[in-house]
């Protein structure tokens, strides 16, 4: 896949194009059914498909004052749209000068004029520029003065749930990792450095990994059940997500204790795949009590994750694909 960080990067339009437009964040099956559909009609008119999308998120510019809580970072959203087997990603940087954008001038400027644009397709809901001008109604105006056709997709879902960004941050900020990954079509994953920590569970007989993650959203305090990959290793694991309240801490802190692993991890980078919670986090009234319900939680770890492997990809296998490299302009 080749990426375009700006409209001025495209140095000439492309071949016959079918192009999505949208934020993507999390690229769950709804969004993935959508790239399904522009790579099925780029086949058939022997084109290329391609997905625009915005850095940073519009709502870090436009509503600033909410709290936005990002399933993906843009790094994972890039191999993720590549492992959709998209062609080219053109990934817009997002102010508030282009927020202010006509949608109509969005339309001539970059869909028509810089990519050259034969077939949009977008999803039920979508709308953008100024003012979210840039409805399904407008869309199909323009495409009749610029000469390119409009398919709008309709609502996706399992039967019960639409697949929408919102409704997995909601299961994940609720640490139902399970259900959320039934929407996305993958596990939930989080990566990150390993740094030094407060070092307690190494006295407790679990040495945990520490993890500083650039993360948005962070699954709700608990204990999961975890698979980690390490470099092009996949390991077991029991994470905490909280402030660990029988010691105090006050902080939120993702830490992972490895079953059956004693090497060094200090300052690499691993990716926990959270494939279901445990429990809640709780206050022991004494050490050896923590000790105790660590070690069922080890136990119970084990027996989920016997016999699962951590689905990160439309591959369905491909575990390890946060690490692949998309094409870069530059």
């Amino acid at each position: 896949m080749v990426i375009f960080r700006s409209v001025s990067d495209i140095r000439e339009k492309l071949r016959r194009p079918v192009v999505t437009i949208g934020n993507f964040d999390g690229v769950h099956l709804g969004h993935r059914e959508i790239f399904r559909r522009v790579r099925e009609l780029a086949r058939e008119i022997g084109g290329v498909s391609v997905v625009i999308t915005f850095a940073p998120h519009p709502l870090k510019v436009v509503a600033a004052h909410q709290e936005v809580r990002l399933i993906t970072t843009c790094r994972e959203k890039q191999a993720l749209i590549e492992g959709s087997g998209i062609d080219y990603l053109l990934e817009i940087p997002f102010d508030r000068t282009f927020a202010a954008m006509p949608a109509t001038e969005f339309v001539q400027r970059v869909l028509v004029d810089a990519i050259g644009l034969e077939r949009l397709v977008i999803g039920y809901d979508y709308a953008f520029g100024r003012g979210r001008e840039g409805d399904v109604k407008l869309l199909r105006e323009l495409g009749t003065r610029f000469g390119y056709s409009v398919e709008e997709l309709q609502p996706i879902s399992d039967g019960a749930t639409v697949y929408s960004s919102t409704a997995v941050r909601r299961l994940v900020s609720a640490g139902d990792v399970a259900a959320a990954s039934r929407l996305l079509g993958r596990h939930f994953s989080i990566t990150g450095k390993v740094v030094h920590g407060h070092e307690r569970g190494r006295g407790l007989g679990f040495p945990t990994a520490n993890i500083d993650t650039e993360k948005d959203l962070i699954p709700s305090v608990g204990v999961y059940a975890v698979k980690v990959c390490l470099g092009d290793r996949l390991l077991d694991g029991a994470c905490n997500v909280g402030p660990n309240p029988t010691f105090g801490n006050g902080h939120l802190s993702i830490e992972v204790f490895l079953l059956d692993f004693e090497e060094d991890l200090y300052d690499r980078e691993i990716t926990l795949f959270f494939i279901e919670r445990l429990r809640g986090e709780k206050r022991f009234a004494s050490i050896d009590e923590l000790k105790i319900a660590i070690a069922a939680d080890v136990e119970r770890c084990r027996e989920i994750l016997r016999e699962v492997r951590p689905v990160a990809s439309e591959s369905g296998g491909d575990w390890d694909c946060m690490t692949a490299p998309a094409k870069d302009t530059h």
